[in-house]
């Protein structure tokens, strides 16, 4: 299957309109998690569709993993689902949910998360985790046909290992010295650092 026959996981962006449109990164899971995690508004359409409909928004886990004032960070490898983030760094884990993922008595978008962070990299540590936010970015393609669902895994010791080739100069920072280069990261990378450097004072 190439890329853009993949069936991809999406609701239709009025639900995220609904909910409260926002830029950036919002904190209020409560109100936006019931509505945009909701399986009736679920649906897969084909990859090539998807990114070129923003009246679909595709759901995209990002899970952050941070030990302490790091966080793991890479670069996205030229073999890279999405060609225009190819070569920018990311702090974000994380990927299309996919039908494999609907398993019966499954939630497709959990199972998706907790594959694509398999798929990616070893945890060879325990973790607790958080929702964070959402990150919704109308300024950008990519981000009018994404939103991001941004979950905290924070570590108990710094022990990851990356599984995909793609993920490039991988290992563990601190928030401050990557905010120093943050016009070097995907702008939902931006946001992210910009609030975990906000909650780490």
């Amino acid at each position: 299957m190439t890329p853009n026959d993949e069936q991809v996981l999406v609701i239709p962006t009025h639900i995220l309109h609904e909910a409260g449109l926002f830029q950036g990164l919002n904190r209020d899971v409560d109100t936006y998690l019931p509505n945009v995690l909701d399986p009736a508004h679920f649906s897969f359409l084909p990859r090539s569709r998807a990114e070129d409909d923003p009246t679909f928004k595709q759901l995209i886990p990002y899970v952050v993993l941070k030990h302490g004032d790091q966080v793991f960070q890479y670069t996205r490898g030229q073999g890279g689902g999405e060609k225009r983030l190819r070569a920018l760094r990311s702090i974000g884990i994380g990927g299309h949910i996919n039908p494999i993922d609907h398993a019966e008595g499954a939630h497709p978008y959990r199972e998706g998360m907790i594959r694509e962070v398999t798929e990616e990299v070893s945890l060879g540590s325990g973790y607790r985790e958080t929702c964070l936010g959402f990150i919704n970015d109308d300024s950008t393609p990519v981000g009018q046909v994404h939103l991001g669902i941004v979950h905290l895994f924070e570590l108990d010791e710094p022990s990851v290992q990356r599984r995909e080739a793609d993920l490039a100069n991988t290992g563990f920072a601190p928030i401050a010295e990557l905010l120093q280069a943050t016009d070097e990261f995907e702008t939902w990378s931006q946001f992210v650092l910009a609030e975990l450097a906000r909650a780490d004072r």
